[in-house]
């Protein structure tokens, strides 16, 4: 099976960094191009996409209406709503409008991993199944696509997940626990426990932080942002 050729539609020039670095990350995946507007998008997709993964807030435009134009204009690549909208009224037109998959920000690297996954599952079911169809095929080819994405360690939710990372991102120098819990109003122990399970995933890095006493552990952002 060929790569999935990917389109990166975001218009906040961090982001759009980030999304394309998630891309070349993973494997089974090539990024086509970046798009900061609705224009630039319907100009890259001249050019063969598979997949797009489409911020809703445009500079020039509504995620929503670039799909009803290049849909309008013949252009059947799959869409997955990468994006802050969280409006219920979106949420379904996006469903209705064909959206495949829907990831709020902000998030991290293994949820984006996840919704990729889910979509290069869905990519394989439909390569390996016969032109003719029976019913059995057509439940396996949609339970790929909207099989539940990995969970989080039991314990952990993503409110408060997306609240660290918040404060990890915040932090150019880095941060403790102690600073995370006060950001985010958790305890210590539980901001420890998901700056821990982002250092486990590789999104953040720990280092020591040398003082008069004894050293403190500091998370910091990976590489690849997080």
């Amino acid at each position: 099976m060929t790569d999935i050729r990917v389109l990166v539609v975001e218009d906040e020039a961090v982001a759009a960094e980030a999304h394309a670095a998630y891309v070349q990350r993973l494997k089974g995946f090539t990024l086509v191009a970046v798009a900061r507007t609705a224009s630039e998008a319907v100009r890259v997709l001249k050019q063969p996409v598979d997949l797009i993964l489409l911020d809703l807030h445009l500079p020039d435009g509504h995620g929503l209406g670039l799909l009803q134009r290049i849909r309008a204009a013949g252009v059947m690549a799959d869409v997955i709503a990468v994006t802050s909208a969280r409006d219920r009224d979106v949420v379904q037109q996006a469903a209705t409008q064909g959206i495949a998959l829907y990831l709020l920000k902000p998030f991290t690297f293994a949820a984006f991993k996840a919704k990729l996954d889910q979509y290069a599952a869905y990519r394989n079911q439909l390569a390996t199944t016969a032109d003719a169809v029976v019913q059995g095929e057509v439940d396996a080819i949609f339970g790929a696509l909207h099989r539940p994405a990995t969970p989080l360690p039991k314990g952990l939710s993503p409110e408060t997940l997306a609240a660290v990372v918040d404060a990890l991102r915040a932090a150019k120098d880095g941060v403790t626990a102690l600073e995370v819990a006060s950001a985010t109003g958790a305890s210590r122990v539980t901001a420890r426990r998901y700056l821990e399970h982002l250092a486990d995933t590789g999104e953040a890095v720990r280092e020591h932080r040398y003082g008069a006493g004894r050293p403190e552990v500091v998370y910091r952002r990976s590489a690849q942002p997080v």
